[in-house]
């Protein structure tokens, strides 16, 4: 007879990087899965010790969504969605096996594993595996559908194709004018030392200000394809398929992983007034790995995009961890 598949929960709530780095590990398990929508009200500022275990700090939507049956296994990323796991785990008789792919804070014992970086500075836990940057849900597939979604749109964009990827302001460092326009400097550089064409895409977390300093830096003449989230169908993975190249800010490791899922060149673009320590160390890492360099080496350098690496995909090596703990 053959066992029944374990059915899958995914947490989502407001922050879409956390939840791709859920439903990345979520496709990389291979199971059905569910995405359960969450929303917050005023009980959520309270701490998690607090909180225990409960559903009580969620709106009525979303507080109506986690019902039974209960599954068995509960992906989530983020301090707020760690009482609703538990409470999970407690109406199911301790049956889920709880899944946060970032550090959730402390206690962390009835959580079955936690994925964090090896940036996070943390102690070793045997609930603890450790990944290069955030696991995502760039796989090859996806770039291959997306690539063909927009192969005709991007078409005219001259090789080599410079994917720039802009974050902007983050809790303790902001993405201003002045950087803007030094990134837009430098990218252009590039492009006239190269050739080429760049196609840029902002975030939400991107000043209106920087922006508009960043598109006024970039060279006159340049074929230009730039997105803006404002602006209809969103074709980052297309800029990951169909570039050559990707420079990103160094401001979000989510950014910067994805930007590496590719095995293409990549370089960050991270001066030291809008980068901390943590960042710092991931950076780092990619340098070590291979599949990342510093902006300025790509200004140096005799070739643009003459190297390459394997993608890296740290979901994958979270679903196996689960199904090695959890014996699929």
């Amino acid at each position: 007879m053959t066992p029944a598949k374990k059915s899958v929960w995914v947490l989502a709530d407001q922050y879409v990087g956390n939840l791709n780095q859920c439903l990345g590990v979520a496709e990389a398990l291979g199971l059905p899965y569910q995405t359960k929508l969450i929303a917050y009200n005023r009980w959520a500022c309270l701490p998690n010790l607090i909180l225990g275990p409960t559903r009580a700090h969620l709106s009525g939507d979303g507080a109506s969504r986690i019902s039974a049956p209960w599954p068995d296994i509960v992906i989530a990323a983020g301090r707020r969605t760690v009482p609703v796991a538990r409470a999970i785990k407690y109406f199911s008789g301790g049956h889920a096996f709880l899944v946060q792919t970032m550090w959730p804070g402390l206690p962390t014992a009835d959580l079955d594993l936690i994925a964090s970086p090896f940036h996070d500075r943390l102690k070793e836990r045997t609930n603890l595996i450790r990944t290069i940057g955030a696991p995502h849900n760039v796989t090859q597939e996806r770039l291959n559908a997306a690539a063909e979604a927009w192969c005709q749109r991007l078409g005219d964009v001259p090789r080599p194709r410079i994917a720039l990827l802009v974050g902007g302001n983050t809790r303790h460092h902001r993405f201003t004018p002045t950087l803007a326009e030094k990134l837009g400097r430098q990218t252009s550089d590039l492009v006239r030392k190269w050739g080429g064409g760049l196609m840029v895409s902002t975030s939400r977390r991107t000043d209106s200000v920087a922006r508009k300093a960043l598109i006024e830096s970039l060279e006159d003449g340049t074929k230009i394809y730039i997105w803006r989230d404002e602006c209809g169908d969103n074709p980052y993975l297309a800029y990951l398929a169909l570039s050559d190249t990707v420079v990103v800010t160094g401001d979000s490791t989510s950014m910067c992983t994805e930007a590496c899922a590719t095995g293409r060149p990549v370089y960050i673009f991270a001066p030291a007034e809008s980068t901390g320590p943590k960042h710092r160390r991931l950076h780092k890492m990619l340098y070590d790995y291979g599949s990342a360099r510093p902006l300025s080496a790509a200004l140096n350098s005799t070739s643009l995009i003459g190297w390459s690496y394997e993608p890296i995909n740290d979901a994958v090596k979270i679903a196996r961890e689960i199904s090695h703990r959890m014996g699929l």
